[in-house]
């Protein structure tokens, strides 16, 4: 029995689809079903969903009690940067608390891997010129989201060093796709060109981001879960460094949408200037590398969005 957390979020409902189509059964959906967790996003899959929160010990300890799971994959988070500006509360909730219990659960019952899904943002920011991210990258979280997520980084390598639970940590690069909520950059860039609606950017839009389409990443995570190391951590890059405003201007060019749209707005408190990602250590171990470039992937995120969704 294999029990995805956060299942019905962007991630993570990509990935339990990537689990379909290779012939995955048994799997059991928990989720809080919070704002962006959407029940839409599992159509149509028949997995049991389960509605919990999983910074609830009791709630969670009846699931781990009846269904005894022997892998987990940890999506479940909160995300949203500027929501942790506003109010760090529910991300200490999902992403420590939540962690933390799963953690205590999987040592009670024998979790034979608990895969934990996280980001390149608890290593903080780079300038221009740094070199990419590596495993050996000190972290060093510059907003309360990132400082949350490297907290539960280092509670899943305490558990592993402290009770020997097999873990992995992969740290992903930004995602973008079908099904993520219409609040993050690439979805609210289309819906607003298709809304004919003004899309604002950040400052100038000079923050670099390093971008992967997450089928790619769902392909990454599986790859590490069966051939990666236990203790071990990797990071999933896309190799594709893009300006935020450059970002833009390529959706809006693909749409056949007008530039006039572009609207600068305020920097956001935080706002980390450069993430990269470097894929060495997946490459070699597991010869993983990413099979979408950005046009490829944008384009088919955006048919999603166009013809699905908005």
């Amino acid at each position: 029995m294999i029990f995805v957390t956060g299942a019905a979020g962007f991630i993570g409902s990509n990935f339990t689809h990537y689990l379909s189509t290779k012939g995955y059964e048994d799997i059991i959906i928990l989720d809080k079903l919070t704002y962006a967790g959407d029940m839409d996003n599992l159509y149509p899959l028949r997995f049991p969903v389960k509605g919990v929160d999983i910074a609830d010990e009791y709630r969670l300890a009846e699931l781990f009690a009846r269904y005894k799971p022997k892998a987990i994959f940890h999506f479940a988070a909160e995300t949203h940067v500027d929501n942790s500006i506003e109010d760090v509360n529910p991300f200490l909730d999902a992403n420590v608390i939540g962690t933390v219990n799963l953690l205590n659960l999987s040592v009670k019952y024998g979790v034979e891997k608990f895969h934990h899904i996280s980001t390149d943002e608890v290593y903080g920011a780079l300038g221009y010129d740094d070199p990419p991210f590596t495993e050996d990258t000190p972290y060093d979280p510059q907003n309360p989201y990132s400082a949350s997520k490297a907290s539960s980084d280092h509670f899943v390598m305490a558990y592993h060093n402290t009770y020997d639970l097999p873990v992995v940590i992969t740290n992903c690069s930004n995602n973008y796709g079908p099904r993520q909520h219409v609040e993050k950059l690439i979805p609210k860039t289309i819906s607003n060109v298709l809304h004919n609606k003004k899309i604002p950017v950040y400052g100038r839009g000079q923050n670099i981001r390093d971008w992967i389409y997450v089928e790619d990443h769902c392909r990454g995570i599986l790859d590490v879960f069966y051939g990666g190391g236990v203790g071990e951590k990797y990071n999933i890059g896309g190799e594709c460094e893009v300006k935020n405003i450059d970002l833009v201007k390529t959706i809006i060019d693909v749409m056949g949408a007008s530039e006039d749209l572009i609207e600068y707005v305020d920097d956001r408190p935080g706002h980390d200037l450069r993430y990269a990602i470097d894929n060495a250590k997946i490459k070699k171990a597991l010869n993983f590398h990413p099979q979408h470039t950005l046009e490829e992937g944008l384009r088919k995120t955006i048919a999603w969005y166009q013809y699905d969704r908005i």
